[in-house]
């Protein structure tokens, strides 16, 4: 029993380090201060996410192509590092700028990104193998601790970084991380 808990937890946990979405929400964690809506969009995302591939396991892969998927995961995050980096004039204008809805922005981004992600796929066949209420509990405890700890970085570069070298840097990797789709 404990055992189907900690294999996901710590599959999963490895498996996010430094992967698209942990650095998609380090760098949504520099554009606001409003960590608490960031991190309850990134956990809903993740819930849905984590669930669907409980739920439906590679189901999903059969009837949506992946090819959908990554293209539209691909473009999401070219747009959102395009916004970035055009938008670095109306910042400088603006001493403190903010995401309007870190919400919405977090989930729609994460929801996306994490369909047909390595992790969403490792869910569903540990859904298998384990218990699946015990696997959707260590893999949304995993994904939890990552995202918090992605904030928490996000908020030590803000305080320690000029916002415009962030900005920048922040938009290139978005634009990079959307490349990578499409390869």
């Amino acid at each position: 029993m404990l055992l189907d808990i900690i294999v996901p937890f710590v599959v999963v946990g490895l498996a996010e380090l430094g992967d698209k979405t942990q650095l998609a929400i380090l760098v949504l964690s520099t554009k606001t201060k409003k960590y608490l809506p960031l991190l309850v969009g990134v956990m809903l995302a993740f819930i849905i996410t984590t669930g669907l591939a409980i739920l439906l396991g590679n189901y999903i892969s059969t009837v949506v192509p992946m090819e959908y998927v990554s293209f539209g995961a691909g473009l999401l995050f070219i747009l959102f590092g395009l916004f970035m980096l055009v938008s670095r004039e109306d910042e400088e204008a603006n001493v403190n700028p903010e995401m309007k809805s870190p919400f919405l922005t977090a989930f729609g981004l994460i929801l996306v990104a994490e369909m047909g992600d390595k992790t969403q796929l490792a869910t569903a066949v540990f859904a298998t193998q384990y218990d699946p209420y015990l696997v959707f509990i260590g893999v949304i405890l995993a994904l939890f601790i990552m995202s918090l700890i992605a904030i928490f970085v996000g908020q030590f570069i803000m305080d320690r970084i000029p916002k415009d070298l962030v900005s920048k840097v922040a938009g290139i990797l978005f634009i990079l991380i959307g490349v990578s789709f499409f390869v």
